[in-house]
């Protein structure tokens, strides 16, 4: 029996989950949408044959729930879908602060339910290799990282999200609404964060809406990282990261988040760079044969086991935002991190 599968929200990241589920080889099928919308949830409904239904009846057609809606409605719409039995795949952030994605965790460890974030970098190709090239011995200690990452901002052009504007929807910016993934691959391949200060920006002038985000964090291994974050509108520019790493004997350069460039050389080696399939062949080799996040859901819920990363996995990116944020407000103090 396929795996039945109902959306809570129909925009555009709704959309790009279900590119992942067209690549997945677990058998499953969209039933249901809801959306506040009629519009967006009728379209989304007849390009996968579901049916749009009420918040309520949507439970009783599906075994498994994406939260795809704005960020202050995750919590309640978790919470609904647990109560019932159902698997729940969230977005990120799991909501607007720490303290509430806290209670989330507990709801859906108390339901007993498979349970996963929306942390998709930890899946892409190149943040799993620099994470193998990190591991390697000849490495040596990570000394320095520069994290750039940028996105026109997302109320307009193909994201359309009007709600990221409002803060009472979406909590914060750019920091919180998308590189909440910067925060959680820092600490995914670096370990945890110790210390950290920051400075955000509102420069299209809509209020608690940070639209630059720059923080230096100083991680427990002794290795620093600066963190650049903006929402510009150079609509050419949808979103992309750039990132280098100093270890002591390896320096790293990813050019693209997707598929690469990934650019290394350790002591004593020529550069060599990788990209696209030579990059998945690479992680191949290594044993890492990457799947796509709906596959890994999907699989955990077929198989009654728990997924990764859950809603558990998400807690120290949202810790970490939190704590940039305090910086900020208080003009870029240092601030021990959680």
């Amino acid at each position: 029996m396929p795996i039945r599968l109902g959306f809570y929200g129909a925009g555009f990241i709704a959309r790009m989950h279900t590119l992942s589920l067209a690549a997945c080889p677990v058998e499953h099928r969209v039933t249901a949408v809801h959306d506040p919308e009629p519009g967006r949830g009728a379209s989304f409904a007849a390009r996968y044959g579901a049916a749009v239904v009420s918040e309520d009846a949507l439970l009783d057609l599906v075994d498994a729930v994406y939260v795809t809606t704005w960020t202050s409605e995750h919590p309640r719409l978790v919470e609904k879908a647990a109560a019932c039995g159902k698997a729940v795949f969230c977005e990120k952030p799991l909501a607007v602060n720490a303290e509430i994605a806290q209670r989330m965790v507990a709801t859906v460890e108390k339901a007993g339910v498979t349970n996963q974030v929306g942390l998709v970098l930890r899946f892409l190709s190149p943040f799993r290799f620099v994470k193998h090239l990190l591991a390697d011995p000849r490495a040596g200690r990570v000394l320095s990282v520069v994290f750039r990452d940028d996105q026109y901002i997302p109320i307009q052009g193909q994201y359309g999200s009007d709600w990221r504007k409002d803060p009472a929807r979406a909590g914060r910016g750019a920091l919180l609404e998308h590189s909440i993934h910067d925060l959680d691959i820092l600490q995914w391949l670096l370990g945890p964060v110790r210390a950290l200060s920051a400075v955000v920006r509102e420069v299209h002038g809509l209020p608690r809406i940070d639209d630059v985000a720059v923080a230096r964090l100083d991680f427990a291994s002794g290795a620093v990282a600066s963190l650049t974050s903006v929402w510009h509108d150079v609509l050419e520019r949808p979103s992309n990261r750039r990132i280098e790493l100093f270890c002591e004997r390896l320096f790293v350069a990813i050019e693209g988040d997707l598929v690469g460039p990934v650019r290394f050389q350790f002591t004593g080696e020529a550069e060599r760079c990788l990209e696209g399939q030579a990059l998945r062949d690479a992680l191949r080799e290594r044993g890492d044969d990457v799947a796509n996040p709906a596959t890994v859901f999907l699989a955990a819920v077929r198989d009654g086991v728990p997924a990764d990363p859950a809603f558990a996995a998400a807690l120290p990116a949202q810790r970490l935002a939190d704590a940039v944020y305090a910086s900020a407000d208080a003009g870029g103090a240092l601030v021990t991190a959680p």
